[in-house]
């Protein structure tokens, strides 16, 4: 589910932007890598290595988020109704650009659910790198790794995305507001007792959750197991699913900062598998320091999951990203 809600178009992992780094080597203690291999408390970095790790990791996030064609860059999600849907950023069209010719061309919606796009002639409209005035849009869930066909006009560009069947124009714009104007993450101080080894509980079979979405539509996923960790003298369980198969355990997790000091919708956070696979009794690193915000929060125009009932904390965790600064939707 990348974007579907996250990682991918691009990854949501994502530095110099950072509004608030640690100010002293205390103050990022107990923070690793997440490796592929079964956590060991024989195997803990140097405090030197955390610190490395941690501040790389946020320099890989803010890169992929600030990206010319990142989170930051969207400037439209538009749902297409079934037959000719007019494209460009005239007022006249059924669907108005923020950016581009007054009138780019036409999206088709047929019954089947194909999208085809014909470009107006002189509109300037390339598809996949190429001039070209008619042809079918792969979508995003369809796409494999290709990716989605993607028009491009001047700046911009779209393509079309699948949620449950609904189809939509995603586009992006590397002048989008957003991106110019980025504000940078706000930090909780990177504290050593969020880094937890929690216990890997197999479910057999498997679980099917169900994960609500910005959107208002129901996604269900499996859940191979569960996490359950210690914190204060209390237990807690999360459940993650996978985006793909062999992919890190993903978790859509609330807690009760969300709505005040984070993003109340939910935040992410991805761990390794456990080394004697998801079938068997394990040990899973739950670095929650690394807990990061949807691109629900910086931007109205993506499709986030909200965190399910049974994946909220009723603990304040005090690591990770906090509320972003200009988030305002």
């Amino acid at each position: 589910m990348q974007d579907r809600h996250t990682r991918g178009s691009p990854a949501l992992v994502d530095r110099p932007m950072t509004r608030r780094l640690p100010l002293a080597l205390a103050l990022v203690l107990g923070v690793s890598a997440v490796h592929a291999t079964e956590p060991s408390a024989s195997h803990q970095p140097s405090a030197t290595q955390v610190v490395e790790q941690v501040e790389q990791w946020r320099a890989d996030r803010i890169k992929r988020l600030t990206a010319p064609d990142g989170w930051l860059s969207l400037i439209g999600l538009e749902w297409l109704h079934e037959g000719a849907n007019r494209v460009g950023a005239a007022a006249d069209n059924d669907i108005v650009l923020k950016a581009g010719p007054d009138h780019l061309g036409v999206a088709t919606l047929a019954a089947d659910g194909t999208v085809r796009f014909t470009a107006t002639p002189g509109s300037g409209a390339v598809i996949d790198g190429k001039p070209a005035s008619d042809a079918v849009l792969v979508d995003d869930m369809h796409a494999g790794k290709a990716g989605p066909t993607t028009v491009h006009f001047g700046s911009a560009s779209f393509y079309v995305i699948d949620r449950e069947g609904r189809k939509g124009l995603r586009v992006k714009d590397p002048e989008a507001e957003t991106r110019r104007h980025f504000l940078g993450i706000d930090y909780f101080p990177i504290n050593p007792s969020w880094r937890i080894v929690a216990d890997w509980v197999p479910f057999h079979p498997v679980h099917t959750l169900e994960i609500g979405t910005a959107i208002g539509t129901i996604d269900k996923v499996e859940v191979p197991g569960k996490a359950v960790f210690h914190h204060g003298g209390r237990t807690f369980e999360l459940l993650p699913y996978q985006e793909e198969p062999g992919g890190e355990l993903f978790f859509v997790m609330a807690d009760r900062t969300s709505g005040k000091e984070t993003y109340g919708a939910a935040r992410f956070l991805y761990a390794a598998l456990p080394a004697g696979g998801l079938d068997k009794p394990g040990a899973v690193v739950l670095d929650f320091n690394r807990a990061y915000n949807p691109p629900c929060a910086f931007t109205p125009f993506a499709t986030c999951p909200l965190a399910p009932p049974e994946n909220r904390l009723d603990i304040a965790v005090t690591a990770g990203e906090k509320k972003y600064a200009g988030g305002h939707h």
